[in-house]
């Protein structure tokens, strides 16, 4: 790509379903999106990667190349060209400039958030102008969206939270979180880069537990489970975040992401598939857990979470269902599929509990 420029909104007009919009609305989006070149020969999207973004050509023309062969062309200017290229997710052709091309390319999260609230006539996207004009290094909003959590959110959730977040500048060096503390907030790394940290009994410096750059999360365990924070988060370099209040989070993100399930509908789950995550204490763990369970202490989940598969089902528990609650939601942030036991252990039939270790 050999250069970018800003766009009026009357160029989106042009195309679909953009020039549906309503103008404040298209006037917004129109601040978030350039006008790009390709050089002749430049693969635009190859056949098989996913639809991360909606692309339009302006001008130029593109070839569309299926298993290897040439299957069709669009022509910048021309009624096939209204419509964004190979709208679906695998893409199904590899997309090359023939020559020099000019497009627009959208994150397909946000267009497709923009496009919702403008339809509903519940909200206008012109409403965050104050915010989004704070945004010069960093679209917010569209690092928000890299969070797969919020994309499972209803529509009405997620305008109300990004209408009740609150931006905020870091510096390096600055504690966002300090183990001990009751949780009153829920942040989202919107730039820069974060450590979290525990401390132990041996180690008064803390164990670094994991580091998180832009579109992640930090502060839901002590929301979710009503518990003091169990590790400090500090940045690491200058950035900025967006931050929500614990009462805005348990109605905006708690409740609709965190499913809690009985103990008859946990056994089918793990009938079909599913596998036992416990979130106690190793002690805990060792002194009464349920047959087949791994054990990953909460603190510990996010450092570990390689050691877990993505395609099964996890349900979590923990003695009370508090610390579970804040683990599946961990899990969910991150693409797992994984839902509550609910009451934790307290739900679990004797049967299925086995007995210590022996020695």
């Amino acid at each position: 790509m050999s250069d970018t420029s800003p766009i009026e909104a009357s160029l989106l007009r042009q195309f679909s379903p953009l020039g549906g919009m309503k103008m404040d609305n298209l006037a917004a989006l129109a601040r978030k999106v350039q006008l790009r070149t390709a050089d002749p020969g430049e693969v635009l999207f190859r056949e098989g990667t996913g639809f991360t973004q909606a692309i339009w050509i302006v001008s130029g023309v593109v070839e569309l190349h299926e298993g290897g062969r040439l299957t069709g062309a669009v022509t910048g200017g021309t009624p096939q060209a209204r419509d964004a290229l190979c709208p679906e997710a695998p893409r199904r052709f590899t997309a090359r400039a023939v020559d020099s091309v000019n497009y627009l390319a959208i994150d397909s999260e946000l267009l497709d958030v923009m496009i919702t609230w403008d339809q509903t006539g519940t909200y206008e996207v012109s409403d965050l102008k104050a915010q989004l004009d704070q945004a010069s290094e960093a679209d917010w909003m569209s690092a928000l969206l890299r969070n797969r959590a919020l994309r499972r959110l209803p529509a009405e959730n997620l305008q109300t939270l990004f209408q009740r977040m609150e931006r905020f500048p870091v510096k390096a060096g600055e504690v966002l979180i300090r183990q001990g503390e009751v949780g009153d907030y829920f942040f989202t790394l919107i730039d820069g880069r974060c450590v979290v940290t525990r401390e132990t009994p041996l180690n008064a410096d803390g164990i670094k537990l994991a580091e998180f750059s832009a579109g992640e999360s930090v502060g839901e365990e002590a929301l979710i489970s009503d518990l003091p924070r169990s590790a400090t988060v500090t940045m690491l370099t200058d950035g900025a975040v967006m931050r929500l209040h614990k009462r805005d989070f348990l109605e905006l993100l708690g409740a609709p992401l965190i499913e809690r399930i009985d103990f008859a509908e946990a056994q089918r789950s793990i009938a079909a598939g599913g596998v036992w995550l416990d979130v106690r204490l190793p002690a805990d763990y060792q002194s009464l857990a349920i047959d087949g369970a791994i054990n990953i202490p909460l603190y510990f989940l996010r450092l570990k979470l390689g050691a877990l598969e993505p395609r099964r089902q996890y349900v979590v528990y923990c003695s009370d269902g508090r610390r579970s609650a804040a683990a599946a939601y961990i899990l969910t942030e991150r693409g797992f599929s994984a839902t509550v036991l609910d009451q934790g252990m307290a739900a679990v039939e004797y049967g299925l509990r086995r007995a210590p270790d022996a020695g």
